[in-house]
């Protein structure tokens, strides 16, 4: 009835597994829960308890695949017609949230969201900037999503149907720049393929510091920029590359440039502190979208 997958790297998956493995049991269905670790140089002893549980198994790949490839390798080798996509640092809030994917399976919906939340403890100092931009610009409504289906969808916590899947799948041409999400959604939008939103989330645990967030951000910018250029998708589908576009047209980008070349220092220090600003988060994302077009 339904493939629960999860790619890891690095990462101790097995609470999210053994949680997982305790709600769906009790729905008494065929299950089966596959653990792919991308090649991880450093091995996690407590992932191996997974191979112990009933239905569930983990592997480690011998070579690493990236995000995108070891999606679709754990799709191919799913036995059954339902796919769960989890991410390894998510964790499922309630105690339904197996049940709460099972009442769509006779849906129309072939791709279902289920949404992501973070948790209302405030983290280290260090690590503000990923939690603020988690709970501002990630964690929203089931209401709000809907009103935007596609740019609002994540691939950390979603169901599809197989057959749907594999028309569309994640494309393994493109570089590991962390933008697989957003050109999977849009070929979604392409094939005019429905995503259902539902209020089913998960917890996102796995918080990186406000520095390793910064420079995750500038590869998602860089690999923004490659989509667009080698017509992978349309500008106007990704916000800071339409805002970028509109700033050329009205000849703003040099300015633009100037000015946050002038308070790079600031801004990164707001960035990094206790009270990290989006706005400037947002311009320090643009100013580096322009260097890398500048630098094409």
């Amino acid at each position: 009835m339904i493939s629960i997958l999860i790619p890891t790297y690095q990462y101790n998956v097995y609470p999210l597994v053994k949680k997982v493995h305790q709600l769906i049991t009790k729905e008494n269905i065929d299950f089966e829960i596959l653990v792919y670790d991308d090649c991880s140089p450093k091995k996690i002893i407590e992932n191996k308890k997974i191979n112990q549980l009933d239905n569930a198994y983990y592997k480690v790949l011998p070579k690493n695949l990236g995000r995108s490839t070891i999606r679709n390798l754990l799709a191919d080798n799913a036995k059954f017609e339902w796919l769960l996509f989890l991410d390894a640092d998510v964790m499922p809030i309630k105690d339904d949230f197996i049940r709460n994917y099972l009442k769509f399976f006779s849906e129309k919906y072939d791709i279902i969201y289920g949404g992501i939340k973070y948790t209302p403890k405030r983290p280290k100092a260090t690590q503000l900037l990923r939690w603020h931009y988690g709970n501002s610009r990630e964690s929203l409504s089931c209401e709000k999503r809907t009103e935007n289906p596609y740019l609002s969808f994540l691939t950390l916590n979603f169901l599809a149907r197989k057959s749907i899947f594999q028309k569309i799948r994640f494309d393994e041409d493109i570089p590991n720049l962390r933008h697989e999400d957003t050109l999977f959604s849009y070929h979604l939008q392409s094939f005019k393929v429905p995503i259902l939103h539902i209020n089913n989330p998960v917890y996102h645990l796995g918080i990186e510091s406000s520095l390793e967030f910064l420079k995750k951000s500038i590869e998602s910018v860089e690999g923004a920029l490659y989509l667009k250029k080698n017509d992978l998708i349309d500008s106007n589908y990704i916000r800071i590359l339409s805002f970028h576009e509109k700033l050329k047209k009205l000849k703003l980008d040099y300015l633009i440039d100037r000015l946050i070349r002038k308070n790079l220092k600031q801004i990164e220090v707001n960035l990094l502190g206790n009270k990290p600003s989006l706005l400037l988060f947002d311009l320090y994302r643009l100013y580096h979208l322009i260097q890398f077009e500048k630098n094409a």
